[in-house]
C-alpha cells in the first residue's frame, strides 16, 4: 500500500482573445503545472497541457483547477497521462471548475481517470456557460485495471459532470454494488465508461443539432461497442460509452469529438499531438 500523504495542489488560468491571439496567465501552488502555451491551429486557439508531476492523487488528495474564459477565447486543455486514484483510507478529490465568456469556446480533453482497487476517489467538473458560449468536454473512467490483473474489487468512485443551471450528471460507483457494476441495467460487467458533452450558452439551432448527433451515430455505427447520442436539451449533446477496456472507449470519443469539432464549428480533428507520443 502506498504511504498517506497529502497534496493540496491549485491552478487558475485566464484566457483572453485579443488581436485575433488567445492568451493565457495563470498561477498555481502546489504540484499542478499549464505548461507552455501551443499555437497549431494558429494564433486564435491555445492549447495547453495541464501537468501533475506526480501523476497520482492517494487519500486527503486535492486538485483544484479553475479556469476563465474571456469573450471570444478558444482553449484546447488536455494532459500527458491518466490521472490515477490510488488505494487510500481518505477520499482524493480532483475539481474542475470553469467559466465560459460570451462566444467563448473550451475544449476539456484530459486523458482517462483510473480508479485503483481500493480508492476513494471524487472527480468533478462544472462548467458555466454565457450566451453564446460553447463547450467541448469529455469524461473518460477506468475502474481497475483488469490488464494487470487488478480488477476493482474494492473501493468507490464519484464522478460529477455538470453544465450549471442546464444538465447534471452524478454518481457513485462502489466495488460491492454487484447489481450497478454487473446488472444489464448498470455497467454490465463493462469497467470504462466514457461521455463526450457539447454545450452551448443558447438553444443549438435544431437541423445543427441533428447534424452533429447523425456524425457521431454514424461513427457509433462503425464501433463494435455500446454505445449512443442524444440531445438531453435544446442546449446539450451527450455521447455514452460503456467499454471493457480504456483503449476502445478512448478511441470513440477521439473520432466523435473530432466529428463533432467539424460539424459544429468547420474546424479540423487533427487530434493533438501530445496524444500520440
Amino acid at each position: 500500500m502506498l504511504s498517506e500523504r497529502r497534496d493540496l495542489a491549485r491552478l487558475k488560468a485566464r484566457y483572453c482573445f485579443d488581436q485575433g491571439r488567445t492568451a493565457v496567465r495563470h498561477e498555481h501552488s502546489g504540484s499542478l503545472r499549464l505548461l507552455k502555451s501551443l499555437y497549431p491551429e494558429g494564433r486564435a486557439i491555445c492549447h495547453s497541457v495541464l501537468v501533475h508531476p506526480p501523476s497520482g492523487l492517494v487519500g486527503g488528495d486535492v486538485l483544484d483547477m479553475e479556469l476563465e474564459l474571456g469573450p471570444g477565447a478558444h482553449a484546447l486543455v488536455t494532459t500527458p497521462g491518466a490521472t490515477r486514484f490510488y488505494r487510500g483510507e481518505h477520499p482524493a478529490r480532483q475539481h474542475l471548475s470553469a467559466r465560459l465568456g460570451d462566444g467563448a469556446r473550451l475544449e476539456w480533453l484530459p486523458l482517462e481517470a483510473i480508479a485503483y482497487p481500493g480508492c476513494d476517489g471524487q472527480n468533478e467538473m462544472r462548467f458555466a456557460l454565457d450566451a453564446g458560449a460553447e463547450l467541448l468536454a469529455w469524461d473518460m473512467t477506468a475502474l481497475g485495471l483488469p490488464g494487470a490483473g487488478q480488477p476493482f474489487a474494492s473501493g468507490r468512485f464519484t464522478q460529477h459532470l455538470e453544465i450549471c443551471g442546464r444538465w447534471l450528471e452524478r454518481g457513485t460507483m462502489a466495488a460491492d454494488d454487484a447489481l450497478l457494476m454487473n446488472g444489464a441495467a448498470g455497467l454490465a460487467g463493462h469497467r470504462c465508461l466514457a461521455s463526450l458533452v457539447f454545450a452551448a450558452g443558447l438553444p443549438i439551432e435544431r437541423a445543427r443539432r441533428e447534424r452533429a448527433l447523425d456524425a457521431a451515430r454514424a461513427v457509433i455505427d462503425a464501433q463494435p461497442l455500446h454505445a449512443g447520442a442524444t440531445a438531453v436539451r435544446d442546449d446539450v449533446l451527450v455521447l455514452r460509452a460503456l467499454a471493457p477496456l480504456v483503449e476502445p472507449a478512448s478511441s470513440l470519443l477521439r473520432r466523435c469529438w473530432a466529428a463533432w469539432r467539424q460539424e459544429l464549428w468547420g474546424l479540423p480533428g487533427d487530434q493533438p499531438r501530445l496524444w500520440s507520443m
